[in-house]
């Protein structure tokens, strides 16, 4: 289908507010340009983050059908745009994307639809991936991936903390009895020991050199699930038997990936894990509720700056069962990459694990603010330029590039 000639002109993917129509499918042409074997780069703050891509008559018909704002240019065109962004004085880079990543979404086979912003972008966009979940992680198949997404798990065995509001509910009933029968097909005594396995499962991915993306609840139920490692955090109406005494003082932050300090909320009726999340504490109204994205170097600094590209700096919010993370309880060598500084919240982090590196980004979808169980999922034809959802493909991408070293 192509061929890994250099061409004679480009395809140029403007990104900006003004000049893109379809933001969130033009990820999904770069991807689908990697996949087969032609050469792009990311101008990383460039008319909004455009891409430049090798020209193919193929491609130029795939941006026509899926309805994406593009240009075809001359190499001598694309050359004086390189030589633009490559001066000194420009706090601009273009970073060649040379591989498009092996995608793993980790959920439950029978997810619903307004489960996971992540699946539902991933298929707009036209990026495939695979669905994998504690069968697979369990038995080391997240080796064969280079980026990893966690689905709104709770890692930490007590199924979302719905227990309050839906324990009568069909849904959560079938969703206890499911996971207690997967952990003890696993040999797991108790869901709580499982989740906790696969929690070190993703925490050895990552060391091991994984690129891993989280959302919502899976965000701060992680970092709780290794940090409680060996210690048993739950109650009886969740595993059968009383949590352990004293268990706040046994938690251990030196295994958590960006939190610390946190309390552990012991009310097993109350929808929330942690002092982590803002949800409960934070006096924002919806029309007033965004977060800001921070600058960074793209000359020295494109892992963040890659993950922060965007035509907007300023992102409405979200909510979810994790919506924003306190500050005080983010770790300092944890980037915050978006965050309302005025309320002490932070929306959007990241950070470096071994040889690997994590994001978290609070809420559920960025196009629903305040999604409940049962509502519709969201239409993304409707929202083709959305800023929240532009974040998550950054994090899709950033793997496909070839990186220098962080300055700071």
């Amino acid at each position: 289908m192509f061929t890994n000639s250099l061409c004679a002109n480009f395809i140029y993917l403007p990104m900006s507010s003004e000049n893109q129509k379809n933001h969130l499918k033009a990820y999904g042409i770069v991807y689908y340009a990697l996949q087969n074997g032609l050469k792009a780069k990311w101008l990383l703050n460039y008319d909004g983050g455009a891409f430049l891509v090798e020209n193919n008559n193929f491609l130029e018909k795939e941006c026509k059908i899926r309805g994406i704002s593009y240009q075809i240019i001359s190499e001598a065109k694309a050359q004086l745009i390189l030589e633009e962004i490559s001066s000194p004085s420009k706090n601009q880079e273009a970073v060649p994307l040379e591989k498009a990543p092996k995608i793993a979404v980790y959920s439950p086979k029978d997810k619903m639809p307004w489960d996971d912003a992540v699946t539902m972008v991933l298929t707009y966009a036209e990026i495939p991936f695979d669905v994998v979940y504690d069968e697979e992680v369990l038995n080391d198949k997240l080796l064969l991936y280079e980026w990893l997404h966690l689905h709104h798990e709770d890692f930490t065995g007590q199924y979302g903390r719905f227990y309050g509001a839906y324990r009568a509910a069909p849904w959560y009933i079938k969703q206890k009895k499911g996971s207690e029968a997967l952990a003890t097909k696993l040999g797991y005594s108790k869901v709580s020991k499982e989740k906790g396995a696969v929690a070190k499962k993703i925490r050895d991915y990552v060391v091991g050199g994984g690129f891993m993306f989280a959302m919502c609840s899976a965000t701060d139920s992680f970092d709780i699930a290794l940090a409680a490692d060996g210690v048993d955090i739950c109650e009886s109406m969740f595993d059968g038997d009383p949590s352990e005494p004293n268990y706040q003082s046994k938690i251990d932050y030196t295994k958590t990936m960006a939190f610390k300090n946190f309390e552990l909320i012991k009310n097993p009726t109350t929808y929330e894990f942690s002092s982590i999340d803002m949800t409960r504490k934070r006096r924002i109204n919806k029309e007033t509720d965004y977060f800001t994205l921070k600058e960074f170097s793209a000359k020295w600094d494109q892992v963040p700056t890659m993950l922060t590209q965007n035509h907007t700096q300023l992102v409405k919010g979200f909510m979810g069962q994790t919506t924003s993370f306190d500050n005080k309880y983010v770790k300092s060598n944890v980037m915050i990459l978006g965050e309302s500084k005025n309320h002490g919240e932070s929306r959007y982090i990241h950070g470096v694990k071994g040889k690997g590196m994590f994001t978290f980004y609070g809420g559920h979808d960025p196009e629903d603010y305040q999604h409940r169980v049962g509502d519709p999922k969201t239409e993304l034809d409707l929202h083709p330029t959305s800023p929240g959802y532009r974040l998550i493909l950054n994090n899709v991408l950033f793997p496909a590039a070839k990186k220098k070293k962080q300055k700071t």
